[in-house]
C-alpha cells in the first residue's frame, strides 16, 4: 500500500474509533426538562451541578451545549448529555439545548454523523436544517433561559453564562454571541451584546464561505440556508465570521486531525476576527479529531472544561 494511502486508511481507522468511543457513552438523563415553545424539539434540558465549587459555596455558573450534527434531524441532543454530565460533574450547572434541525430527507443513503450525505440540496441522506426555524429556536431559548434557569435549576447564575457548542452547534453558539450584529431587518437581533461570559466553540463550523468550499458535512451550510438562492441571499444571517467583532470572549477549540470540520476552516473565523479588531483564541489540539471534543474518555475533553472554567469563573 503506498505511504498515502496508508496514512489515510490509519486517519480513517483513528476517526473512526474516535467516534465509536464519544457516542459508546450511556445517555444521562436530567435532573428537569423545560419548554421554550410549543414544538416537541423546543425544549432544554438541564444538569445540576455535582459538586460545589463556587467559593462559599454560591450558584454555579451556567453552561449552555448546543449539540452538533450538522443541524440534521437524526442528530440530536441525546449524543452529547454524557458531555453534559461530565460538565456537571465539574462544577458547572448545564443548560442542554434541544432545536428544530431539517427534517425532510433526501433519497435514502446511509450516511455518518454529520452527514457524509452527498454535496449541497442534490446529496443524500437528510437535509440540514430548517430556515428560519433553526434560528428561531436557538434565539428563543437564549431568550428565555434566564427565566427557565429561575425555575428549573436554582443552582445556576445566569449572570455567569458561557455558550459551548460542537461543530454545527459551534456555529449557533458563536451566532447567538453575535445576534447583536445581525442586519436591521433580522427578526433575532438584539440591541446590545449579549449577557455572555464568553463563547467556546469546539470544531465549529464558524466560517461558511470556506466550510463550503470544502463541503463540510456534504454541503451541510448550503442546506441549512435553503440551497443555492438561499445561500447568497443569506450568509449575512447567518455566517458567524461575517459578524464580528462581538466583543464577547471567544475560545475556539480544534482538534488539528479533524476530518469532518477540518482546522482551515476555524483559522478562517480566527482571522476574520482578526481583521474585525478582535483578538479569538484558538486552541489546536495535537492528534486530536472532531469527536474527543464532547468525549468524556478523551483528554481533550478537559482541555474543554477548562476553557470553559477560564471564563466562567
Amino acid at each position: 500500500m503506498p505511504d498515502d494511502a496508508a496514512a489515510r486508511a490509519a486517519a480513517e481507522a483513528r476517526a473512526a474509533a474516535e467516534e465509536e468511543s464519544a457516542f459508546s457513552h450511556p445517555e444521562v438523563a436530567p435532573d428537569a426538562t423545560a419548554a421554550y415553545g410549543d414544538d416537541p424539539d423546543q425544549v432544554i434540558d438541564f444538569y445540576a451541578p455535582r459538586v460545589a465549587v463556587s467559593p462559599g459555596g454560591g450558584l454555579a455558573p451556567l453552561v449552555v451545549v448546543l449539540h452538533g450534527g450538522a443541524w440534521r434531524a437524526p442528530y440530536d441532543r441525546r449524543h452529547v448529555t454524557p458531555f453534559a454530565d461530565f460538565l456537571a460533574r465539574r462544577g458547572f450547572a448545564v443548560a442542554n439545548v434541544e432545536y428544530r434541525r431539517g427534517g425532510v430527507s433526501l433519497p435514502a443513503q446511509s450516511a455518518a454523523f454529520e452527514g457524509a450525505a452527498g454535496a449541497g440540496t442534490g446529496g443524500a441522506g437528510p437535509v440540514a436544517g430548517r430556515w428560519p426555524d433553526t434560528f428561531d429556536d436557538v434565539a428563543a431559548a437564549m431568550d428565555a433561559l434566564p427565566g427557565l434557569v429561575r425555575e428549573s435549576l436554582p443552582q445556576a447564575d445566569p449572570r455567569r453564562m458561557v455558550v459551548t457548542g460542537h461543530s454545527a452547534g459551534g456555529h449557533l453558539a458563536l451566532w447567538a454571541a453575535a445576534r447583536h450584529l445581525l442586519p436591521a431587518d433580522a427578526a433575532w437581533r438584539i440591541e446590545g451584546p449579549a449577557p455572555l461570559r464568553g463563547v467556546v466553540a469546539l470544531a465549529p463550523i464558524a466560517d461558511f464561505t470556506v466550510a463550503d468550499k470544502l463541503e463540510v458535512c456534504g454541503g451541510a451550510c448550503r442546506q441549512l440556508l435553503g440551497g443555492e438562492e438561499g445561500f447568497s441571499a443569506r450568509l449575512a444571517y447567518a455566517d458567524p465570521a461575517l459578524l464580528l467583532p462581538t466583543g464577547i470572549a471567544t475560545t475556539l477549540v480544534q482538534g488539528r486531525t479533524d476530518t469532518v470540520v477540518p482546522q482551515a476552516v476555524a483559522e478562517a473565523y480566527a482571522d476574520a476576527a482578526a481583521k474585525a479588531g478582535e483578538v479569538v483564541g484558538l486552541t489546536l489540539l495535537e492528534d486530536v479529531g472532531h469527536f474527543p471534543l464532547i468525549d468524556p474518555a478523551a483528554d481533550a475533553c478537559a482541555v474543554v472544561a477548562e476553557e470553559i472554567a477560564q471564563l466562567a469563573w
